[in-house]
């Protein structure tokens, strides 16, 4: 009896082996908005090997650059038609759309940081905020999660060094969303384009100063090649995060556990893709210095300064739409009490860094 029980047990598990071994893994079609050689793609690849690898190779990522199926500033549409599945961007490349998507990370900064508002995301309100926007004023069939709250973009690149609001008055300045409004109130005109035709422009006059992200993508870019003076600080873009996109009715048809997966695998990429930042921004910085023969600036307290003004002349206008005034009331009330908590609590890392490497700091 035993052995004929044994025997059974083994031809069960032998037929039922090939239908598990049969189950095909869910192919998932994410286009970047970044180009194939950017950091920002290693990002990107980052978040895929750990969902594919949390999910036991049950989802499969086809992850694919800027402009392989839709153009870098189209991938919303793209995620929304079900034409891609899903996407990894930023809120502000559709900001188009309604100017109320530069909020979810490029709006204006009351003194909180990419990690203070991504907090606000998930924890103050802004994640049924961006569910309204997305889902109820635009119409959209997507969902977003939000990751890797990235440390304030640079000022950007300039041919000389900058110092007072008038040195740019007149400039040609690439950037995006919220950012190129606060630009133009500062003197400035505004082409809104993808990374990937940054340079180009740069090179070909289109633009005279320019700013992207970050010192690993301005690396890549060949920025070194058409400026030599890079201005770091800045408030135009201080708080951005990754947006991942899904199309809706592609998602709500996954199993529970898979959409898990795919929702808080973004958390987990976030955290790997801050530290990748950390150390490739920073030596990548050294080498634009010393390879590339760049100046680093801090961009002057007068330009700062001014940024905020202008600002102050934005907010009351964005806050004529209803909608907006009730995001920008929940991201202050945030920022008010947790920024207090994280200056008050905060120790001067300044300072300390003065003690340890004296004479480095030029602030």
């Amino acid at each position: 009896m035993r052995n004929s029980t044994v025997a059974a047990s083994a031809t069960a598990g032998t037929l039922a082996a090939p239908a598990v071994l049969a189950q095909s893994p869910v192919t998932i079609k994410m286009q970047t908005s970044w180009p194939a050689s950017d950091i920002w793609m290693d990002f990107a690849r980052q978040y895929v090997e750990r969902v594919q690898r949390m999910s036991g190779n049950r989802i499969k990522i086809d992850l694919l650059p800027a402009g392989a199926v839709v153009g870098a500033f189209q991938v919303l549409d793209g995620v929304n038609d079900g034409v891609l599945d899903a996407a990894h961007t930023v809120p502000v490349y559709w900001y188009g759309k309604h100017k109320a998507a530069s909020l979810f990370g490029t709006g204006p900064v009351f003194g909180g940081s990419a990690t203070t508002m991504l907090g606000w995301f998930y924890a103050g309100g802004g994640k049924e905020f961006y569910r309204e926007l997305t889902q109820d004023i635009l119409g959209l069939n997507v969902y977003g999660f939000y990751g890797f709250p990235m440390p304030a973009q640079p000022f950007g690149w300039f041919k000389q060094p900058v110092s007072t609001v008038q040195d740019i008055q007149g400039f040609k300045y690439r950037t995006v969303g919220l950012a190129a409004d606060l630009m133009q109130k500062m003197g400035m005109s505004v082409a809104q384009l993808p990374g990937g035709e940054i340079v180009p422009a740069m090179e070909r006059g289109v633009i005279d100063a320019f700013e992207f992200n970050n010192p690993s993508s301005d690396l890549r870019f060949g920025s070194a090649d058409v400026a030599k003076n890079y201005m770091l600080s800045s408030y135009h873009q201080a708080s951005e995060s990754f947006e991942f996109l899904f199309n809706k009715d592609f998602f709500d048809g996954l199993p529970d556990d898979l959409q898990a997966i795919l929702e808080y695998g973004v958390e987990s990429a976030s955290t790997a893709n801050t530290a990748a930042a950390l150390d490739n921004y920073s030596k990548d910085l050294q080498t634009l210095q010393t390879e590339h023969g760049v100046t680093v600036h801090r961009t002057s307290k007068e330009i700062l300064d001014a940024q905020l003004k202008a600002w102050d002349e934005l907010i009351p206008v964005l806050e004529e739409d209803e909608y907006m005034k009730r995001v920008l009331d929940s991201q202050r009330a945030w920022v008010d009490r947790v920024v207090f908590y994280e200056l008050m609590n905060s120790p001067d890392l300044a300072l300390a860094y003065e003690h340890y490497f004296p004479g480095k700091l030029k602030i």
